[in-house]
């Protein structure tokens, strides 16, 4: 490259370093549902597209409050707001990610290739030591095939821009390889989830250089299952009365621009997916829109499937369960054990709250809480002993980041389900030392069986099971063990799975999409297939599924 050719390539200055992540946040943004929807098992909880979003947005407030233009500083606070703001395993992970790309550029002013480079770099190297055991085709596997384009892309340019447009192609390439390193990811069909939300980062980025809208997504084709699993899951907006899911065959083929056009005259939420021949559309439409996109699609089709669902009686998921009470939690005093527990319903809450939690963080699959919300709960509690159930698997890289940034004595028990969780409750003994009881509560762990009850939200093959969408299936300690056609059948293979007979006690904790005489129902059938089973049946509040079941 001649001295004149490097003199014409300008470094990106603070202003523009910000553009381009406001640019990467609004682009992920826009493609959150589809990141969202990219969940291994067919249950209706993807989050890694929300959590990935609320983290950049946290990284991104932080940002803002700098005045320096210089670009490490302004890197240095990014990666700080998103430490403080991830959540959700992913959010985490791509904290990890800028902490490393600020290490890698903090003496700079303006980032340059080099710079660039060497940020791509250090953020593979910290994301992967900020993980205990490295999976391959995740996100991490994304950011390293990124920083290694990063590398390879600096002999052929010094321009930075230009690195940005190589390490996200990429980007798209590793994404789309993660299924063949996971045997998880092409069983279930998807890609992984944050190594995708990370390229639409990037992408955005792109979009920006380019002059590309960020705020509409191209017209593009998903993967037949996958459409309509997230949407309707989520708060409906205003004038999105109906869910209307539509499955065809095109007498001709179809034009995807037209198609989106004449959809986005009838309603919002506009998704088309495509298997085999096969078009689903899927839409929300207002009441008298209904019909609208059902006579739409059957004159370009012979239409196969229709399925519509009022969205403002899904919303209304509270009609028939227990009022809520006041949560009273336990006061500790110096030198006392406070517990912190994530908590996904009201009515766990409450059952915590009864066995002793000094703070309650509301948080699950779809919330997960971020690493700064967990802190709060604890920072200013008059005690420098902590003990964290996190509940959830997803929740525990939050809750060791709180650990790690609180000067008192913070334990977190890797509790990955609810059940796993009371029963470290119950190993509270006043009067005990800490580590006692951090002993006592692991071991409690594995005294547990948990148990998921949901409902499928596409067809899949997973594990040796064959699942269709709108069958009931069942988890067992996170491992999808069963596929059925009614709520009986799903608990029951459950209770066999897990050997019920050989335990003294199931609780059924009951979610807000069944009502308390259907609960109760299911748990007559279960004393009535096990006499010597005690039975318990409690509100536990939890979106999504129908029963969260424990066995001790």
């Amino acid at each position: 490259m001649s001295e004149e050719q490097t003199e014409n390539i300008n470094p990106i200055t603070g202003t523009q370093y910000k553009d381009l992540m406001n640019a990467g946040l609004t682009w992920l943004r826009t493609n959150q549902e589809s990141v969202n929807a990219l969940n291994v098992f067919p249950v209706p909880d993807g989050d890694t597209g929300t959590n990935m979003v609320l983290t950049l947005q946290a990284a991104i407030d932080e940002m803002t409050t700098t005045p320096d233009n210089k670009v490490g500083e302004i890197a240095e606070k990014l990666a700080h707001g998103a430490l403080m703001g991830a959540r959700g395993n992913s959010g985490v992970i791509l904290s990890q990610i800028w902490r490393g790309f600020s290490k890698g550029i903090a003496n700079c002013t303006t980032l340059d290739a080099s710079y660039l480079v060497e940020g791509m770099k250090q953020a593979r190297e910290t994301a992967y030591k900020g993980v205990v055991r490295p999976v391959e085709g995740t996100i991490l596997t994304v950011c390293k095939d990124m920083a290694i384009a990063a590398e390879k892309a600096l002999k052929k340019t010094q321009d930075p821009y230009e690195i940005i447009k190589i390490i996200t192609d990429a980007a798209q390439v590793s994404v789309d390889h993660t299924p063949e390193l996971l045997d998880v990811l092409k069983e279930a069909g998807v890609v992984d989830a944050g190594g995708k939300g990370l390229m639409h980062i990037f992408e955005g980025m792109v979009r920006h250089i380019e002059g590309e809208p960020l705020d509409v997504s191209p017209v593009q084709v998903q993967p037949l299952s996958i459409v309509g699993q997230q949407e309707a899951l989520n708060s409906a907006e205003p004038g999105q009365d109906y869910e209307v899911i539509v499955d065809f065959q095109p007498h001709q083929p179809l034009e995807l621009e037209t198609f989106y056009e004449q959809l986005e005259n009838i309603g919002t939420s506009i998704q088309v997916g495509e298997g085999d021949g096969i078009y689903r559309m899927h839409i929300h439409v207002p009441t008298e829109k209904r019909y609208e996109p059902i006579d739409y699609t059957m004159s370009l089709g012979t239409i196969s499937k229709v399925h519509i669902e009022n969205l403002m009686i899904q919303m209304d998921g509270s009609a028939g369960q227990p009022a809520e009470e006041p949560i009273k939690l336990t006061k500790v005093a110096p030198g006392e054990i406070a517990m912190v527990t994530i908590s996904p319903g009201a009515g766990f809450s409450r059952i915590f709250a009864s066995l002793g939690a000094a703070a309650i963080v509301e948080g699950g699959q779809t919330m997960n809480p971020s690493t700064q919300e967990i802190l709060a709960a604890f920072e200013n509690l008059p005690t420098d002993q902590i003990i964290i159930l996190p509940n959830n698997k997803n929740i525990i890289m939050a809750a060791n980041s709180a650990a790690e940034l609180s000067v008192k004595q913070v334990k977190v028990i890797p509790s990955v389900t609810v059940p796993q969780g009371l029963a470290a409750m119950l190993r509270l003994v006043p009067g005990h030392d800490f580590e006692t009881v951090v002993q006592g509560m692991e071991q409690a762990l594995t005294e547990v069986e948990s148990g998921e009850i949901t409902t499928a939200v596409r067809d899949v093959e997973i594990d040796g099971i064959d699942v269709k969408e709108g069958q009931i299936i069942s988890l067992h300690n996170g491992k999808l063990i069963g596929s059925n056609e009614n709520l009986k059948d799903g608990c029951l293979v459950f209770l066999e799975t897990a050997k019920a007979e050989d335990y003294e006690l199931l609780t059924m904790f009951y979610g807000q999409n069944i009502s308390k005489e259907e609960a109760e129902k299911m748990a007559a059938v279960i004393r009535e297939k096990y006499p010597d089973l005690e039975v318990e049946l409690q509100y536990g509040g939890q979106p999504h599924y129908q029963f969260i079941l424990s066995l001790e």
